[in-house]
Parts: C-alpha cells; sequence; structure tokens
C-alpha cells in the first residue's frame, strides 16, 4: 500500500484527511496495527521548541531620501551585517549589544542580544535602527536614525543555516567548579544535567533516514509558512545509529526559511544564557506524509526509543575527545533524575514538550483546515555524510 503527495494533499485540500500528532499516533498504530493504521493515516505532525544559535533574518528598510548604502548598522544597539546592498541587513540571532561586557568579567549576564531583537521584532515593537555610510555619488546620504517596526519593512525574512538538531548531547560537568555553556548553567562534581530535545516528537527522529523530509518540504516555522531550503550546516547524518535508524548523538540538520510577517510572537522568544551568550528559541512544526506503511512505523518511536549521549562539558566536549560517559533514554531523561557512575543526578531539559506539542496540534488544525499543503522534497538530505573539523596550520596563538 502506498500514497503520493498528490493524493494527500487532495485528501487535505477536500478537508478529508486523517492527521495525528506524534504523540496520537503511537497508541492509534497500537490499537489499529500498522497495515490498517497506514491505509487510514495520512498526515504526523512533528515538531520541537528550543533554543537554535543558527538563526537570523534577512530585512530590507527601502530607500530613505536621499538614498544611502548602509556600510554599518544596528537595530537596538545591535550590529547587524551590511555587505549585501544599500537597504538589506542581516542580523544574527548570538549577536550581542554594543558595548556588553561579555565574559570580561564572567559569568557575563548577556542580557541582551540579536535574538532579543528577533523576538521584538516579531512581536511588533518599535526599534531603533541607526546607520552610518562612507557616502557615495548616487547614496549621498552618510547617517540616519529612525524608528521602525516590521510593518514598515519591504522584507523580514528568517533563514536559518542550521535547526532542528537531529537528536543531541546530554550534558553533565565533571569537573569540580560550575561550569556556564549553551546548554544551560553546569554545576560541579555532576549535580545536574540538561538536554535539549522534543524527543518522539521530534521531526527528524520521526524522519531518521530523511525520506520525507528534504530540500523543499514545507514547516510551520513558528506559525509561518515556510521551507526547508538547504541541509543545515554541520548536517552530519554518518554516525552511530539504533536498530531503528535513529542516531544516538547529534546527526542531521536543517536549514529552514520562511515570512517573519506571518510568525507568531509566542514561538519567537530570545534567550540569554549566563557565561555563555544570546540565542533564539524558535518552535519549528513538520508534517510527515504517510507514504507506506514503513514510513508510519517510523513515526511511532517513543522516547524509550530514542537514546542520547552524556558528555561531560567541562572537558571532554571542549577538547573534543569523543569521550561518552554513558547514555539514556529520553523516557529516563523526562523523568527528572537518572543514576551515572553511581550518583543520582537531577535532569532539566531546555526544550519544552508541551510547546512542542501544541505546536504538533496548531499544525494538525492547519492541515485538516486546508490551509497547510504539502510539498514533495525536491532533493532528499544526504545520509551518508560526516563532517570535517577545522584545520589549524601555521603559528600557534
Amino acid at each position: 500500500m502506498t500514497k503520493t503527495y498528490a493524493e494527500i494533499n487532495e485528501k487535505i485540500a477536500s478537508g478529508k484527511a486523517v492527521v495525528l500528532t506524534a504523540e496520537e499516533v503511537i497508541d492509534y498504530v497500537d490499537k489499529r496495527g500498522l497495515e490498517a493504521a497506514a491505509k487510514e493515516v495520512d498526515v504526523v505532525t512533528t515538531a520541537t521548541f528550543g533554543p537554535m544559535c543558527s538563526s537570523g533574518c534577512f530585512l530590507n528598510f527601502g530607500h530613505s531620501k536621499p538614498k544611502m548604502r548602509i556600510s554599518e548598522a544596528w537595530i537596538n544597539d545591535v550590529a547587524a551585517y551590511c555587505g549585501i546592498a544599500a537597504v538589506d541587513v542581516y542580523l544574527g540571532a548570538t549577536q550581542l549589544r554594543h558595548n556588553d561586557p561579555a565574559n570580561m568579567y564572567p559569568p557575563g549576564e548577556f542580557r541582551y542580544g540579536g535574538g532579543h531583537v528577533i523576538e521584538e521584532l516579531v512581536a511588533g515593537k518599535k526599534l531603533q535602527l541607526f546607520g552610518l555610510s562612507y557616502g557615495t555619488d548616487d547614496y549621498p546620504r552618510r547617517e540616519v536614525r529612525t524608528l521602525f517596526d516590521i510593518n514598515d519593512l519591504n522584507q523580514a525574512i528568517m533563514v536559518n543555516p542550521r535547526n532542528c538538531y537531529q537528536n543531541y548531547n546530554v550534558a553533565v560537568n565533571v569537573s569540580d567548579k560550575r561550569i556556564y555553556t549553551y546548554l544551560g548553567i553546569l554545576r560541579a562534581k555532576m549535580r545536574n544535567m540538561t538536554y535539549c530535545s522534543a524527543g518522539q516528537l521530534a521531526p527528524l527522529l520521526n524522519d531518521p533516514l530523511y525520506e520525507t523530509i528534504g530540500v523543499g518540504t514545507s514547516v510551520w516555522l513558528a506559525g509561518a509558512r515556510g521551507h526547508v531550503y538547504a541541509e543545515g550546516t554541520q548536517h552530519c547524518s554518518l554516525v552511530e545509529r539504533g536498530e531503528n535508524d535513529v542516531p544516538v548523538e547529534g546527526a542531521g540538520t536543517l536549514a529552514l526559511t520562511g515570512n517573519m510577517k506571518e510568525m507568531l510572537p509566542e514561538f519567537v522568544r530570545g534567550a540569554s544564557f549566563k557565561g555563555y551568550g544570546v540565542s533564539l528559541a524558535l518552535g519549528v512544526g513538520i508534517p510527515i506524509p504517510i507514504l507506506n506503511p514503513q514510513i508510519l512505523k517510523r513515526t511511532t518511536v517513543r522516547d524509550r526509543d530514542i537514546s542520547a549521549c552524556v558528555i561531560d562539558y567541562s572537558a571532554d566536549y571542549p577538547e573534543k575527545t569523543g569521550k561518552v560517559l554513558g547514555r539514556f533514554s529520553y523516557e529516563e531523561l523526562r523523568a527528572g533524575e537518572v543514576e551515572l557512575m553511581g550518583k543520582k543526578i537531577p535532569v532539566t531539559s531546555l526544550s519544552s514538550y508541551n510547546k512542542a506539542l501544541k505546536i504538533c496540534n496548531l499544525l494538525k488544525s492547519e492541515i485538516q483546515d486546508g490551509t497547510f499543503l504539502l510539498a514533495e522534497p525536491s532533493q532528499r538530505l544526504p545520509l551518508n555524510q560526516g563532517m570535517q573539523s577545522m584545520n589549524i596550520t601555521g603559528p600557534v596563538r
């Protein structure tokens, strides 16, 4: 039994598609059986919500009078990249506000940066643009300072090089001192443990071999209709996998884009990590078309079927030793406490399962309403791709 994208989209358009969330489909298949369920279910919705540092946006301000070719720009004192064109800039989620002391006196607070600007932009708040230029004959203006909101922009397009990591590390700190990381504050002597994944709801964990999620796939990007425009940076599919083909470590990633003017503020939130920096928490939902029973079976993956590696972030992670201290399933991690090396350790998540489930249901509703159709990928993500390390040459400083 097989279905096509066209057949599923026809059912969506007519309001007859059967859509389940990645949580609902587990019990549904248990009750109905795989073959019967594969005939009945058309789409399974997956989602995640959590920090995604490799995010940002292109903004176009339109031309001033007289015209200006902006060569330096700050939005609410956060620097944007101007090496594109006269009034186009790119704002990165991890860019710090001008004069932020960073870790000059560690641990830094990192109270405001690119992620917070993006949050405020999507929320419709007024922001300040300050721009400088060297001036040219055709672009004579040398300075601009003005207030704007997202409706004043011609385009506000989120373009994220790396989102939706397919599994990830679990972080602990073996050392005798507290450390500050992108996975949060880690207390000394393994007094806490953190992770960041929606587990059984996560898109690439429900499509571990990239059979339906690829270049061109339609995504729900913080409420906007977006798509996958490329493999994400650091996409590394050539990793250890379990018998269910789910990787036990960080693997595939997605490059995503979408119109910020259509986004929902609830799912675009600036984040501050003490002693580390700023980021952007983002909500992403991806529908998986049930083309055959095998694809459906992969969407029934449970938290107990997905394991992740525990890494010491005080030494093994920064020194890239490759050492793994242990492995736990997401069912064990979500229980809130695990035992490692004879010690009971409290566990917390940087990813919100509840927000991810809410996104699954929002996307489900849009598909059932016929307002969100599926797009067949034009290209599959690489399945046997490793990742190169930086080769440092020249004098060591």
